[in-house]
């Protein structure tokens, strides 16, 4: 078993390239299979164009988002040089107060060494958020040969519905408090007066897909700009706080009530299957991680022979039972 999972773990490395496109295309497909199904059924549309409808919402919803991150990028890539500038004429202010005190830094060395890797730094990662539009062809793609393989009418059944049903609960509940969540870091930091708010509440929407850790990072990207921006602490501070405590809100009190106990995944295992799966997909690995590992599980529990480890994603060790719920 440990052999297979590391052949395993090896060709979707060297896969990845297929198979990110395709499992997004799954999960795109089964988000819009209903629009195809009511177009069929309700509408007594054709399959092909039924299909075709539901590609161009598909379509529509990429071209968003492109557009979002597109200019993401291009507001980033305006701005560097000159906060990098800011970011050395805060650096000159700092190496004076330290040689005030007696601590002596070859400050023209590291200003330039900050001026020279700041652009490069945030433009590449910024560049990283959009490797997923250059697969857009390919998921259309990999959509359309999908939807053309299900019969409308047709029911899913058994394990196959309970997975439907999982993705689509998880997707859907995901994407409405993400945009929600950016929304209000949005208007917060909009309301403090930090420049570019709204690509900060842009990013906490992208980032809250990435549970635990991506509300981290976007709780902490605002603190460069916050920092040569504002020359008080109290401005920085509330930068973080604030939007700290409209993610710890919605995280812990307002998203599991949601969810649910659809999941059923132990916090562990939500902590190492984004681990493994960034590892090999990296950004996206970390954005599929969850609904990748709800399936597994959903179809690890169904078999009698790996029941335990279906048990054992969701934090109960083999041989022991919980306890009825009251």
């Amino acid at each position: 078993m440990i052999l297979a999972t590391v052949a395993l773990a090896g060709a979707l490395l060297y896969t990845r390239d297929v198979m990110i496109p395709f499992v997004l295309a799954i999960f795109i497909t089964t988000m819009v299979s209903p629009l195809v199904d009511f177009l069929v059924l309700r509408w007594r549309l054709p399959g092909w164009l039924a299909i075709l409808v539901a590609l161009l919402v598909v379509l529509a919803v990429l071209m968003l988002l492109s557009l979002a991150l597109i200019a993401t990028v291009q507001t980033i890539a305006r701005t560097a040089n000159e906060y990098s500038k800011e970011v050395a004429d805060l650096s000159r202010t700092i190496f004076a107060q330290l040689k005030a005190h007696g601590i002596d830094v070859d400050q023209s060395q590291i200003v330039a060494e900050v001026q020279k890797l700041l652009p490069g730094a945030i433009t590449s990662a910024a560049g990283k958020a959009t490797t997923v539009l250059s697969h857009g062809l390919l998921i259309a793609i990999f959509v359309v040969f999908l939807l053309a393989g299900r019969n409308p009418r047709q029911a899913a059944t058994g394990i196959y519905a309970e997975i439907e049903a999982t993705i689509r609960q998880y997707i859907t509940t995901k994407t409405t408090i993400s945009a929600v969540t950016g929304l209000l870091v949005g208007l917060i930091l909009w309301m403090l007066g930090l420049r570019m708010a709204a690509l900060f509440g842009l990013l906490a929407f992208l980032l809250n897909f990435i549970p635990s850790i991506g509300s981290l990072i976007a709780v902490l990207l605002p603190i460069p700009i916050a920092v040569t921006q504002f020359h008080d602490t109290a401005h920085v501070v509330a930068v973080v706080a604030l939007p700290g405590i409209v993610h710890l809100t919605i995280g812990n009190v307002i998203e599991p009530r949601l969810m649910g106990r659809g999941l059923e995944l132990h916090p562990v295992t939500v902590l190492l299957s984004l681990a493994f799966w960034g590892l090999l997909w990296g950004v996206m690995g970390m954005v599929l991680a969850v609904p990748i590992v709800a399936v597994l599980k959903i179809v690890l529990s169904r078999l009698d022979t790996t029941r335990p480890l279906g048990e054992l994603l969701a934090g109960q060790l083999p041989g022991t039972h919980r306890p009825p719920a009251a």
